[in-house]
């Protein structure tokens, strides 16, 4: 039993729904249906204007199909109506948003199901109908049109109901055609004593699977899609990331060899000076401690040149906010803080190494906690707006005085005695090396906001 359950498990996981790229989504959607369903209903509506008003079609008709006719009538100049104002939306709004632009379409989609059952049903072809092939058509449509599973679910049902009904409401016109309308020539409209079913069945049960096909089919290659996609921004960040590792490896040995030599010559010099007549070493101990000062700071740059190594991966934010949180604010040792998070829905994965993330959300948490010192409040707040997460990190601290808010983020600027100025700056570097940013909004005496955006796209900017 266990081959089985693997078995269902792993295509159950094959066919899982991803998470559909909303401008992708909206670009076919215009495209599908400007560019080619618009034309195709086009001529579909002037051929039914033909024959239902210039070149009538059926004639002398039994009263109920001439109700059925009527009503197609009618439904018509609704369905025209209809399809103008799609057809208006789609071609003169450039700026369509992807909500809209899918409610408009799957509210027309929904009415073309019920026009083409009720049209079936005036042709009086029922379940035998030809029109029977273009309920599949319906189906490609919207699979193609919605990757979402939910919207493509939803229409597929509303194609195979219309079907169902458009059937069953022939078989019994005609049995009331039979019955009461033509009672003197049963041998022309008589059904059989018993309907065969089984043709019937076997429509409904082939419209059922074409539509499971279609969706199964959809889900693979939008899968694949994704898959294509992310493996291009994998490597993309990761020829970003060598590129400024080489940057960054070059600039630090060339400033930390100097500073190596000037330290060997400063503690030569102090050793001969102590030997000899005495001189101020104070100066000395002084341009010691600054050339470590300056060693321990380069070393830390050399985090710079670390950029390449690693392994470029799909984060979930969430999950390295609470990480983040929990190193920085471990649960009861900072009583006097509070945090609060507001983490939005369907929050879209970063492609970024764990530690450049981790580096950026540290470092903002850390000069928040820093400025808590007599206890406070911390928000944290996540969402996606079009292709980028934007993290809000805020405090009620003392805030930034205005002619210091643009200097934060530089290297070796810092407000704290015992800083060294690259918490932030590392936390920006970080950001940039993604096509992303971090920027502050303060104000003295009402706390800082630091604003963190990081493109879900690495050619994001290009494409706007």
């Amino acid at each position: 039993m266990r081959l089985p359950a693997q078995t269902f498990h792993r295509l159950r996981e094959l066919l899982r729904p991803g998470h559909p790229d909303p401008a992708q989504q909206l670009y076919r959607l215009k495209s599908v249906e400007r560019d080619v369903i618009l034309p195709i209903k086009a001529l579909y509506i002037v051929i039914l204007i033909y024959y239902f008003y210039l070149e009538p079609w059926y004639g002398a008709s039994p009263q109920s199909i001439q109700f059925a006719v009527t009503l197609v009538k009618q439904f018509l100049v609704v369905y025209l109506v209809m399809n103008a104002l799609v057809a208006f939306t789609l071609l003169r709004q450039k700026r369509l948003s992807l909500v809209w632009g899918q409610r408009v379409v799957f509210l027309m989609s929904v009415f073309d199901s019920l026009f083409l059952a009720a049209l079936t049903l005036a042709t009086t072809g029922g379940f035998d109908s030809v029109l029977y092939w273009v309920f599949m058509v319906l189906i490609i449509r919207n699979a193609v049109t919605f990757p979402v599973t939910s919207l493509q679910i939803a229409l597929n049902l509303t194609v195979v109901f219309s079907f169902i009904l458009a059937g069953t409401l022939n078989l019994l016109i005609t049995k009331y055609n039979i019955e009461h309308i033509v009672a003197a020539d049963r041998k022309t409209y008589e059904l059989p004593d018993q309907i065969q079913a089984e043709p019937y069945l076997l429509r409904f049960v082939v419209l059922i699977l074409f539509a499971v096909s279609c969706y199964g089919l959809q889900v693979l290659s939008e899968n694949a899609r994704q898959a294509l996609e992310e493996a291009r921004e994998f490597a993309a960040r990761q020829d970003q990331l060598r590129a400024a590792g080489r940057v960054a490896a070059e600039i630090a040995h060339k400033i930390k060899n100097p500073l190596a030599i000037i330290n060997n010559a400063a503690y030569s010099l102090q050793r001969s000076l102590a030997s000899g007549t005495p001189l101020p070493l104070q100066q000395l101990d002084i341009i010691r401690e600054e050339v470590t000062r300056s060693d321990r700071i380069i070393t830390e740059l050399m985090g710079y040149a670390q950029l390449a190594e690693g392994t470029v991966e799909r984060l979930s934010v969430i999950e390295e906010l609470n990480r983040a949180l929990h190193k920085v604010f471990p649960p009861g040792a900072y009583k006097l803080i509070t945090v609060r998070t507001d983490y939005g829905d369907n929050l879209p994965p970063l492609l970024m190494q764990r530690k450049h993330l981790e580096e950026i959300l540290v470092n903002i948490l850390q000069n928040a906690r820093e400025v808590l010192v007599a206890g406070g409040n911390v928000e944290l707040k996540a969402e996606a707006p079009g292709e980028m997460v934007r993290i809000t990190i805020a405090d009620n601290g003392p805030g930034i005085a205005p002619e210091k808010v643009e200097k934060v983020f530089e290297a070796y600027f810092s407000t704290k005695p015992q800083g060294t100025g690259l918490g932030l700056a590392i936390a920006r570097h970080n950001a940039e090396s993604y096509a992303g940013r971090v920027r502050v909004e303060s104000e003295l005496g009402r706390g800082a906001r630091f604003i963190l955006e990081l493109p879900t796209r690495t050619f994001m900017k290009i494409r706007q």
